[in-house]
């Protein structure tokens, strides 16, 4: 296997340079588990662990190793482990913030092609919730194709009516999948190309792990089934790329059950196009969409060329966004304040 089969392309050899070190070699990062890595170094699965320098000098979480990255490692042991001394730049992201009450970005996975979103048919169906991963999409610049699952679960007419929801929200291409019948994996791996990168987005129990099966063409991963009120039960329990046959390589998430929304502005208007390009025509170039007079959004909603669920689901995203993105620089700043005091006061001991 060369390093371009696994997805190191011109993009990553022209950072390859500024990132060498004697010694050391490329390799990509294909689990994280509570801290713990494990990279492919040109097929070979090696446990890792980060340098001393790499975990201090990391100023948030987000900077650490993801699954996806590529990173500078130097391998030890008779090649038995490595050591991740450098993290390349992202070419691409899937982040969000962190779940509960913590301001700071959680990454999903680096180097994304393309992100599949999956949403079951039945009780998982859920607009607004799509809505979030087309943002968190749009934000990493990764393409996004939404997975349907379990369309035997609903009748023919119902299913269209699903698929017409959705392309009311997005000009994402949409695949309609059932793991019990086998419908529509045919075009599903198709879409999968050799040398290139996609994840899996979804809240748990929505099929995500019974299409990696159907993929790998055996059980190789535990699935449940979801419970008594139609929630999923969660079955990955980390963020793991596998290789497969044809070449495609996949990553599995973990069902988040929270996706908020930090600093996404360029996502929101990624996952927002049709109300972008109509406040293109605002009458003043910082409208609200709000009471401003010669609001071409509004506009859009009396005349009913925009739905008023769509525009509460931008206004709502984007009040989340600029909520946390504003505590965000006020914890960084914080932050820095405080390193900028321990180095003054080192300095006094010092002297």
């Amino acid at each position: 296997m060369k390093r371009s089969d696994f997805g190191f392309d011109h993009w990553f050899e022209g950072h390859a340079s500024a990132l060498a070190l004697k010694g050391c070699g490329f390799a990509r990062i294909v689990a994280v588990d509570r801290g713990s890595y494990r990279i492919n170094d040109l097929g070979r699965e090696v446990p890792a662990e980060l340098s001393g320098k790499l975990a201090y000098q990391s100023g948030s979480a987000a900077e650490l190793p993801c699954v996806g990255d590529w990173v500078t490692v130097n391998l030890y042991n008779n090649d038995t482990a490595a050591i991740i001394h450098r993290v390349f730049p992202r070419k691409t992201f899937l982040r969000r913030k962190t779940a509960g009450e913590g301001i700071e970005h959680q990454m999903i996975a680096a180097n994304i092609d393309t992100a599949f979103i999956v949403q079951s048919c039945h009780f998982d169906f859920n607009p607004g919730r799509l809505d979030r991963y087309l943002v968190m999409a749009a934000d990493g610049q990764v393409e996004p194709v939404i997975l349907l699952t379990k369309t035997d679960l609903i009748s023919p007419q119902a299913l269209e009516q699903k698929l017409a929801i959705i392309g009311a929200l997005t000009n994402a291409r949409v695949l309609a999948l059932s793991g019990m019948t086998g419908a529509g994996f045919a075009a599903f791996a198709q879409l999968l190309a050799p040398g290139r990168t996609y994840c899996l987005l979804g809240s748990s129990g929505v099929g995500k792990t019974t299409l990696v099966n159907r993929l790998v063409g055996r059980e190789t991963f535990e699935t449940k089934a979801v419970s008594g009120t139609g929630e999923g039960t969660h079955t990955t329990t980390r963020r793991q790329l596998i290789v497969l046959a044809q070449g495609a390589m996949l990553i599995d998430t973990p069902g988040m059950r929270e996706l908020g929304l930090l600093g996404a502005d360029e996502g929101l208007d990624g996952g927002f196009e049709e109300i972008v390009a109509l406040a293109a025509d605002c009458r003043y170039a910082d409208c609200r969409h709000a009471r401003e007079p010669g609001c071409a959004v509004r506009a859009a909603i009396e005349r009913g060329d925009l739905s008023q669920e769509r525009y509460a689901s931008y206004c709502k995203l984007r009040k989340e966004s600029a909520f946390y993105g504003l505590s965000y620089l006020d914890k960084r700043k914080k932050d820095k304040a405080f390193g900028r005091l321990v180095k003054s006061v080192k300095k006094r001991l010092r002297h």
